[in-house]
């Protein structure tokens, strides 16, 4: 039986791998790309490394090669070429070369682009990745890469994060150097990214039409018992789910995937995976395979994964907490405040950075995370709100608070945990706390981003964190390397930026109303819905942001608008042509048959037992055909706003549409549905029920 260190990365052509079969001359390229950031420009060395790969991939059983990217769609994507080339005797032989490695030709005409391309113009490109490592799956080379139109717009979700790696690099060394650190040659943003979930039964979710075409449900009575005792979180594990979460881990392990937390949450049936942390562009690469090996490995236990925000009403959604932090390639995690962080100059101007951020592109930071699905998530009592607000802790923001006002800061020692029993080991309590409530909380050396969505790709809200923390960092850089005198300079900066910055900050209770009150005040934004906050996206602040960093074109900005509301109006268009196909094809006949077998049975007790008043029956079917009328009333309204939306062209004007007009009459049929279900006996009810769903794996 292998052990976890053998299995580990062996299916990943990794340092290791590239060590013992590169010459040493090519290995050494290969480093300075992997860790200096510098261009692999040499096809003779791609070659050698093409080679390499093949070789080992068929060796590991390999049969073929895929450039894997990340279109966007929000998943990835993939086209297989085999290794074999014909030879003039009939035979073939096996093949990779430099080329083959470095691009590929997808047809492009399927995926979004947003206006980038004619849909005639099908020519996209994909090019390889030499930051991330190739890695073997399903007995094919996948091969990381980013994915280009024709004329070189980006058509995918990597790209951006590259080039905003590449410049919050660039400003994070300027402002390294004038603190001294001469030796320091590459930062890194490093991610770590927790992944909630939710495990059904596989006969059940086959049941459930809602499930099948949208992820989550669309109708659904709560369940007698939900979450309110809080014995799911952190519970014992069931047997099927340890089983799956063994066999989850192995083929993660595999692939190099650095998972390291299991735990149940706060949902029945809910679980989270945390992995530990690594570079952004390879956290990216890693979540997204992640979270399809969670898909693939629920099917082999006859179990299916949902990754849905909100796959259930009235219990927690799941998210992905984006764990986020800067390294140098020294080994220095720059959001560390170190023993003193009242002394720790460096430490404070890059909290000083984010902060501004954070508050200056409140904004972007919302459209990071914005979908249809999140929409149903955020604000809702077990997710952050959508006001986007900073938790620093109580010593960190009495630091700020002091430097502002000029006074000195007497720093508290850790105290030790007093819990009342001499024979448990004595231990520090931490000067901070997590809070579970923020949307961007400082946790002790990175800020954990919880508002991101569970099916989300990481990439985006990462390309918008690193984007915005480099622009300010370059605006600290110019305003610094000019100074006459540095220490007063950073000084006053560093003070200026509290002052000005230190509405976004809030350590409370973010689930409370009077925190939105406040917020208000404050003026801050609260954009609850995609549509909302999207027109956001291309105002000139955040284009220029965008322009200025080299991350995204002003073209490709709108593009990704448009993407984006496309998606939230085809999403809602399918929750609500599911729900009235549910309505119509299930529970109305289902509700029909019920509520006729209780009208039979009260004439037929009637007939045979003199005076019998039926009281029951008769309650029921009233109640039942009462609410009968309302649904059919709503199913027929939701019936007409759908056809007024299936004229509107304007994407802009549709998502509106859809937020204002269907999805509320969604809810207005599904309130008379889930009562019924309520009143409808269990043999007559067409689906599984939350109680079947949510307690149905044991």
């Amino acid at each position: 039986m292998s052990t976890m260190t053998e299995i580990f990365g062996s299916m990943v052509f990794d340092d290791k791998v590239m060590e013992a079969r590169l010459p040493k001359e090519t290995y050494k390229a290969m480093q300075k790309t992997m860790k200096d950031g510098l261009p692999l420009v040499d096809l003779e060395v791609a070659n050698v490394v093409a080679n390499a790969m093949k070789d080992w991939a068929i060796e590991k059983g390999a049969t073929h090669f895929t450039h894997w990217f990340q279109p966007m769609t929000g998943v990835t994507a993939e086209k297989h070429d085999s290794f074999i080339s014909p030879k003039d005797d009939g035979k073939i032989i096996m093949e990779f070369s430099g080329k083959e490695l470095v691009k590929g030709e997808p047809d492009a005409s399927s995926f979004p682009s947003g206006g980038l391309r004619a849909t005639f113009e099908a020519r996209g490109y994909t090019t390889w990745d030499p930051s991330s490592y190739a890695f073997i799956k399903d007995k094919s080379l996948c091969i990381p890469t980013a994915f280009c139109s024709y004329t070189g717009e980006a058509l995918d979700k990597k790209t951006p994060l590259l080039r905003s790696m590449e410049y919050i690099n660039k400003e994070a060394l300027r402002v390294l150097k004038l603190f001294g650190n001469e030796d320091v040659t590459s930062v890194k943003t490093t991610v770590g990214p927790e992944q909630e979930y939710f495990l059904v039964p596989k006969e059940l979710y086959d049941q459930r039409k809602d499930l099948i075409y949208t992820g989550r449900t669309l109708f659904g009575a709560k369940a007698p018992k939900g979450q309110e005792l809080d014995d799911h979180y952190f519970g014992s594990i069931k047997p099927r789910v340890a089983a799956y979460m063994n066999d989850l881990n192995e083929e993660l392990w595999k692939l190099g995937i650095l998972a390291k937390t299991e735990h149940n949450e706060v949902a029945p049936a809910q679980h989270e995976l945390a992995p530990i942390y690594t570079t952004t562009n390879i956290a990216t690469d890693h979540n997204q395979l992640t979270m399809e090996l969670m898909q693939k490995v629920a099917k082999k236990h006859d179990l299916v994964c949902l990754l849905h925000e909100k796959p259930f009403a009235g219990v927690n959604g799941s998210g992905k907490h984006n764990n986020w932090s800067l390294s140098t390639n020294t080994g220095v995690n720059l959001l560390e405040p170190g023993e003193t962080p009242y002394e720790n100059a460096q430490f404070l101007l890059f909290l000083c950075a984010v902060i501004k951020g954070v508050d200056e592109y409140q904004d972007l930071l919302r459209i990071a995370v914005a979908s249809a699905g999140n929409d149903h998530r955020l604000g809702a009592n077990e997710a952050p709100p959508a006001v986007v607000s900073i938790f620093l802790g109580d010593e960190l923001y009495g630091i700020l608070q002091a430097i502002k006002e000029g006074k000195s800061y007497n720093s508290t020692e850790k105290e030790p945990m007093k819990i009342g029993v001499d024979i448990l080991p004595h231990f520090f309590r931490d000067t901070t706390d997590r809070n579970r409530t923020s949307p961007f909380a400082f946790t002790g050396n990175k800020f954990e981003f919880r508002m991101v969505g569970s099916t989300m790709s990481i990439s985006g809200p990462n390309f918008v964190l690193n984007s915005v923390f480099g622009k300010e960092l370059k605006e600290f850089a110019d305003e610094l390397e000019g100074a006459e005198d540095f220490e007063e300079a950073l000084h006053d900066l560093i003070v200026k930026t509290i002052k000005d910055h230190e509405r976004i900050l809030f350590n409370g209770n973010g689930y409370e109303d009077a925190w939105i009150e406040e917020a208000e005040k404050r003026g801050l934004l609260n954009l609850k819905t995609t549509p909302d906050c999207l027109p956001y996206f291309i105002s000139e602040k955040n284009i220029s942001l965008f322009e200025e960093t080299g991350v995204l074109t002003r073209t490709e900005v709108e593009s990704r608008y448009e993407i984006t509301l496309e998606s939230y109006c085809k999403v809602i268009g399918i929750e609500a042509a599911t729900m009235l196909d549910m309505a119509k094809k299930d529970i109305l006949p289902a509700v029909t048959a019920y509520s006729k077998e209780l009208a039979d049975t009260a004439i037929a007790k009637k007939s045979f037992i003199s005076g019998c008043e039926c009281s029951y029956e008769e309650d029921i079917v009233s109640k039942i055909s009462s609410l009968t009328s309302k649904l059919y009333s709503a199913v027929q309204a939701l019936d007409a706003d759908m056809e007024k939306a299936a004229d509107m062209s304007d994407v802009t004007e549709l998502s509106v549409y859809y937020k204002d007009i269907i999805i509320p009459a969604m809810d207005a049929v599904r309130a008379p549905a889930d009562e019924l279900e309520t009143l409808t006996a269990k043999k007559y009810w067409p689906f599984p029920t939350y109680g079947d769903l949510l307690f149905g794996v044991r």
